[in-house]
């Protein structure tokens, strides 16, 4: 009886460290979010982090833009209530671009999975994005790995819900992401504890 109920009992807890390992298997990880756009409009300010570790080449296309300037004063070209808001056309018509081109970037990981997700648009060729974004106003997974994630909004998605079509993008700005800074902060007393010590 007594070796019966050993192997019941090792039999159950063989199977609970099954099911817990493939649990940890189906978990998703969640994407890691880097620095912050802050994008100023006249219906308020949209936060949104950006994906730089999971989509390095969209996130920094993105980043070199906004850091010319380039998106300042171009407006929301298209709004399609419920499901996409998009900005960023130098021509304001859905034709412009850059003058460079990026290759597809997407992972099983990004997905179109919630409002205030933020992707790169483009034309039928997957390698045609350049500078237009979307932000989704509702889960469009129909959309996943077809069009690059590379943010989500973290503040102001009550404000992308206000916009319409010829709103203006004041400013573009990249800023670091909270509590970056006073991380930054943190390690300076110690280099400089490191310092005075050499002395």
């Amino acid at each position: 009886m007594r070796f019966l109920a050993i192997s019941v009992i090792l039999s159950l807890f063989l199977t609970t460290l099954a099911l817990a390992a493939e649990e940890s298997k189906t978990e998703e990880v969640k994407p890691v979010m880097g620095r912050w756009a802050v994008i100023e409009t006249d219906k308020g300010t949209i936060k949104f982090a950006l994906y730089e570790q999971d989509a390095p080449n969209t996130s920094k296309n993105f980043v070199e833009l906004a850091e010319k300037k380039f998106y300042d004063g171009l407006t929301f070209h298209r709004v399609e209530p419920g499901f996409v808001i998009q900005g960023g056309d130098p021509q304001g018509n859905g034709t412009g671009w850059s003058g460079k081109r990026i290759k597809l970037e997407v992972t099983p990981k990004l997905k179109h999975d919630a409002a205030g997700v933020v992707a790169m648009a483009r034309s039928q060729h997957p390698d045609s994005a350049s500078c237009q974004f979307y932000i989704i106003l509702s889960p469009t997974p129909f959309l996943d790995m077809q069009y690059a994630v590379f943010g989500k909004v973290t503040e102001g998605l009550d404000v992308v819900k206000k916009i319409v079509v010829g709103d203006v993008m004041k400013t573009v700005r990249i800023i670091p992401a909270p509590g970056a800074e006073e991380k930054e902060e943190d390690k300076k007393p110690a280099e400089d504890n490191e310092e005075s010590k050499k002395t």
